[in-house]
């Protein structure tokens, strides 16, 4: 029995990057003049990122001296797996430009815009470069937002739902394994991380039908354990 249908259901480069960014707590900035920890300091707008810079902090004082009032900054983002696993960093995303004034402000806050130059996201040991109106144009996943929370659910309190899932791998990837993880979420499916003695490997488990939002999560997890109680040694989407 076949678990994933022959096709592609994976994100595109910029929507994974649009998700890394919408999901992050914080980033690391690099300009010419120093590098900085921004926790809870940017938002996403429709693909462009934006800062929210105290006046009194050091950035701050960087931007308002920054000739032409321009400042080229490099914003870096990880991607962490929420769960328990092995090599939890998933992806890295890296968004090149000039910061520059938004013109407004909020209180005593300078609101910052990056007009992206250059955007790259690191994943499964290649980089990959994305034209910036790709990125510009593309939407988070439908889960961005949920999946953190809904894998530590079920990672914490649903162990047996993920190894009745675990059922759907293909033989030769559940042979010698001594745990199972979900590691990531999104629209399609989920990629759970076999680990064993030695090394570890991903599975794809498609969802029957990809999902709109996390209302929907439930019905396509259905689906699949059902498939996993008449499985017979079927094979994932690798």
């Amino acid at each position: 029995m076949t678990v994933a249908p022959a096709r592609s259901a994976e994100l595109s480069h910029a929507e994974r990057i649009r998700s890394v960014v919408a999901a992050a707590t914080s980033l690391g900035l690099t300009t010419a003049g120093a590098s900085y920890d921004l926790v809870a300091m940017h938002v996403a707008d429709q693909g462009r990122l934006v800062l929210r810079v105290p006046d009194d902090t050091p950035l701050a004082v960087e931007m308002v001296c920054a000739p032409h009032g321009k400042l080229g900054a490099l914003a870096e983002f990880t991607d962490v797996a929420p769960v328990r696993a092995r090599d939890r960093i998933r992806a890295r995303v890296m968004l090149s430009g000039e910061l520059t004034p938004s013109g407004t402000r909020q209180d005593n806050v300078m609101i910052l815009t990056l007009d992206l130059a250059r955007a790259g996201i690191r994943r499964n040991g290649r980089v990959d470069h994305v034209h910036p109106e790709e990125v510009f144009a593309a939407a988070p996943d439908a889960l961005a937002l949920e999946e953190a929370a809904m894998l530590g659910h079920l990672d914490d309190d649903h162990h047996d739902v993920v190894a009745r899932l675990a059922r759907l791998a293909a033989p030769e990837v559940r042979r010698g394994v001594v745990d199972v993880r979900p590691y990531a979420l999104d629209r399609y499916g989920f990629t759970l991380r076999y680990e064993y003695a030695q090394g570890h490997r991903d599975a794809r488990l498609l969802f029957p039908v990809p999902v709109r939002d996390a209302a929907e999560v439930g019905v396509q997890v259905e689906a699949l354990l059902l498939r996993a109680r008449h499985c017979r040694g079927g094979a994932a989407h690798m």
